[in-house]
């Protein structure tokens, strides 16, 4: 067997082990489906393509050694979003208070077209909080930049 041969076999038993072990049990949080639009505050879309919402869950603590991982959605033409994802593609979001980056918000020249700290988890003052009890519809709105 040549050297390559045997490198791509101890490869194919990797994978096949990997895919065979799965990723664990799943996510130790519980969801809530979430979708909503994203406007500016006169309830004009902002004219971007390809903007994408980030949640930091803010309140959460680690369940057995899990952190909660920021969510994400992307916003079509119009500024509505029908799936955030946080672990598995359309699990929503984990209740609690999250703070919420708007990131790709620029026109073609790169001129940023949200507030510039609108685009940092660090820094945005956009929030909501999310209960456990039903999926949560959310209206956000950012003004125009100066």
């Amino acid at each position: 067997m040549t050297k390559d041969r045997a490198m791509v076999r101890s490869i194919m038993a990797v994978v096949a082990v990997v895919a065979a072990s799965g990723c664990g049990g799943g996510s130790p949080f519980d969801y809530v489906p979430a979708s909503g639009r994203l406007t500016y505050e006169d309830g004009q879309p902002i004219p971007a393509a390809g903007i994408r919402l980030q949640f930091f869950v803010q309140d959460v603590a680690p369940v057995d050694g899990a952190h909660p991982k920021p969510a994400a959605a992307h916003l079509d033409a119009q500024g509505n979003f029908t799936c955030v994802t946080s672990y598995r593609y359309g699990d929503g979001l984990i209740p609690g208070r999250h703070k919420i980056s708007i990131d790709y918000a620029a026109d073609a020249t790169g001129k940023l077209l949200v507030p510039r700290e609108y685009a940092h988890a660090a820094s945005t003052p956009l929030e909501v909080v999310i209960d456990g009890d039903s999926a949560a519809t959310l209206v956000l709105k950012t003004p125009r930049p100066r």
